[in-house]
C-alpha cells in the first residue's frame, strides 16, 4: 500500500471490532508486558487530539493505547504494514502509514482528516525510535499540525525493558513499562506562522521532557 492511496477510515471508535482488538490489546499490555500507569490520560472525552510521546520500539502504540479511554490513530512507520499478520489489524484501528524518507503529504492529509473527524492522533515527533533515555529533536511537523488544526495536544512519556528492540522482539519479550501523561500544552498565544510552528514545537518537546525528568527523579 503505497502512502499516496492511503485508505479511508469508516469505523466508529466505539464500533464493536474496535472494542474487542482495545480489550485484548491493553490485556496485552498491562498484563503480559505488565505496564504501570504513573500519571493517568488527560485525554478529552470527545473530540480532536493529539497525542505526542516520545517513541522506546515498535510496541509503543499497543503500550500507550491500553493506558488511554479513546481509540488512537496512531501514525505509523510504512514497514510496519509490511509484517505479516499485522497489517488487518493496523488499517482496522485507522493506524496512518508514514513514509520515512521526505516529506509524506498523503500521511499529514490523512492525519488532518483524522482530527476533523473527531479522532485522537497518535505522533512521534522524533522521526525514529531513540534507545536511549535522551530526547531526539522533535520534528516541527508536530508544531506546525497542531497550530493548522487547532487540535489540543497532550504529552506522554514511554519507558521500559522494550527500549530499543526490533517489532518482533518488542512485542515477544516482557518489557516492565512505564507511562505517564501530561496535561494539554497550552499553544493559545502563538501564531500560526514559521516562529510560531516552532515555539509550538519547542512548547510540545519541553511537556514530554518534563515527565521524562519526572519519571527518572522517581526512580
Amino acid at each position: 500500500m503505497e502512502t499516496s492511496a492511503i485508505e479511508p477510515f469508516n469505523r466508529r471508535e466505539d464500533a464493536g471490532i474496535i472494542r474487542l482488538l482495545r480489550a485484548g490489546a491493553a490485556f496485552y499490555a498491562r498484563v503480559y508486558h505488565r505496564l504501570r500507569v504513573r500519571r493517568p490520560s488527560h485525554l478529552p472525552r470527545h473530540g480532536p487530539a493529539i497525542l505526542v510521546c516520545n517513541h522506546t520500539s515498535g510496541l509503543d502504540p499497543a503500550l500507550i493505547q491500553s493506558a488511554c479511554p479513546r481509540l488512537i490513530r496512531w501514525m505509523m512507520a510504512r514497514e510496519y504494514f509490511d509484517i505479516r499478520g499485522l497489517r488487518w489489524f493496523f488499517r482496522t484501528v485507522g493506524a496512518i502509514p508514514v513514509q520515512r524518507s521526505g516529506r509524506d503529504t498523503a500521511a499529514t492529509r490523512a492525519a488532518m482528516r483524522a482530527l476533523e473527524e473527531g479522532f485522537v492522533l497518535g505522533v512521534f515527533p522524533e522521526g525514529k525510535i531513540e534507545a536511549t533515555t535522551e530526547l531526539l529533536p522533535f520534528q516541527n511537523g508536530i508544531g506546525l499540525l497542531a497550530l493548522k488544526t487547532g487540535a489540543p495536544v497532550f504529552p506522554a512519556y514511554l519507558d521500559g525493558q522494550q527500549r530499543g528492540r526490533e517489532m518482533l522482539a518488542a512485542l515477544a519479550l516482557v518489557s516492565n513499562a512505564t507511562v505517564a501523561f501530561g496535561p494539554q500544552v497550552d499553544l493559545s498565544k502563538l501564531e500560526h506562522s514559521r516562529q510560531g510552528v516552532e515555539e509550538a514545537t519547542a512548547l510540545i518537546q519541553a511537556a514530554v521532557a518534563e515527565l521524562r525528568r519526572s519519571h527518572i527523579e522517581s526512580r
